[in-house]
């Protein structure tokens, strides 16, 4: 795994457990992004699965674009970029009724 990416998750964790309304989401690293998401019930029997919801991926070592996952299952960019505390900010002021649980 890269050094970097791991770093930037741990990063991220942290600043996210920090807030009520993230606090409890996972990250994981794919590639050169970081996917936020959730474990939800799912399906008939309501056993829990991940559920993506935000992607943060790297432009350059410090800076990071926003992503969306749609309904479709596919990611939309967003006009964000900024670091990782500043993503963390977009997500909490505009993106607030993605990340909450269900």
């Amino acid at each position: 795994m890269n050094l970097g990416m791991e770093t930037a998750r741990v990063q991220l964790t942290k600043l996210l457990e920090s807030h009520e309304l993230t606090a409890g989401m996972y990250v994981r690293v794919h590639g050169d992004n970081l996917i936020v998401g959730r474990r939800e019930p799912a399906g008939l029997q309501g056993k829990p699965e991940n559920d993506d919801r935000v992607r943060l991926t790297r432009l350059n070592t410090t800076i990071y674009g926003l992503s969306v996952k749609r309904h479709t299952g596919r990611w939309e960019k967003t006009p964000f970029t900024g670091s990782i505390k500043q993503m963390v900010e977009v997500i909490l002021t505009f993106m607030r009724h993605i990340v909450s649980a269900y």
